[in-house]
């Protein structure tokens, strides 16, 4: 059996809104923050075309191997480069009986990630030169672990603390104890991250064969948003009301 002092406290648990004594105040902590990008991301798209299979290939594999060589002689700007898909399609003609291959086409496709905005917008302009390239970007993005999330964070946890402070004194009291500090929407059966990170796309599409070297693009890096959220609960001195 449950004595009368249990059943008492099991009471006052289950209240949602706290008691004469304890009064409770739930707030929001709202943050906004726009800081500077951290790295930079490009696309670029390696193209070939032959009759030949064998030759578009050939023509594929050597274009390839000039961007990478390209992107790697900027070592100190770039943070990670990777390859991602890679097509070689036959064209069959659109007229005339059976399967018949008119040309073949290839891709290759590479990403990059650079942290030096500088060197970025010469890179950019060099893989533009190159015959059959495309490049796409930048995406300007934080990392992951960029202490921008954390200064979000808790700016959001010092504005929840100023508010209910706030309601606190327009009542005549003060603010007792935490009882709750949660991430908006971590009770949910799928949560979602406190902090969203927009990363702004800012396209610029290639394809070029200048026959002179093109000057440097002037990139302007785009300032990120970072935003987070926080609910917190709080318990406070009875006011006389």
């Amino acid at each position: 059996m449950t004595s009368p002092s249990e059943a008492s406290e099991e009471t006052r648990s289950a209240v949602p809104y706290g008691t004469p004594d304890a009064p409770r105040i739930a707030v929001r902590g709202e943050a906004h923050l726009e800081v500077d990008p951290e790295i930079a991301r490009i696309g670029i798209t390696v193209s070939a075309r032959g009759t030949d299979r064998r030759d578009a290939l050939t023509d594929l594999t050597r274009r390839n191997t000039t961007a990478l060589d390209l992107v790697k002689t900027y070592a100190d700007a770039v943070e990670k480069l990777e390859t991602g898909a890679f097509s070689i399609t036959p064209e069959l003609t659109k007229h005339g009986r059976g399967e018949r291959i008119r040309a073949y086409h290839g891709r290759v496709h590479i990403t990059a990630e650079l942290t030096d905005f500088t060197a970025l917008g010469e890179l950019t302009t060099r893989l533009a030169d190159l015959d059959l390239t495309r490049v796409d970007g930048p995406w300007w993005a934080l990392r992951p672990d960029s202490p921008a999330h954390r200064q979000a964070r808790q700016q959001a946890v010092r504005e929840a603390v100023q508010r209910a402070r706030e309601y606190a004194e327009a009542l005549g009291t003060t603010l007792a104890a935490l009882v709750e500090l949660a991430d908006i929407g971590a009770e949910n059966a799928h949560p979602y991250g406190m902090e969203t990170q927009t990363a702004r796309m800012r396209t610029m599409a290639f394809d070029s064969s200048a026959p002179e070297a093109a000057p440097a693009l002037d990139l302007e890096p785009e300032r990120q948003h970072v935003y987070a959220q926080v609910n917190a609960r709080f318990t406070m001195s009875p006011p006389v009301l």
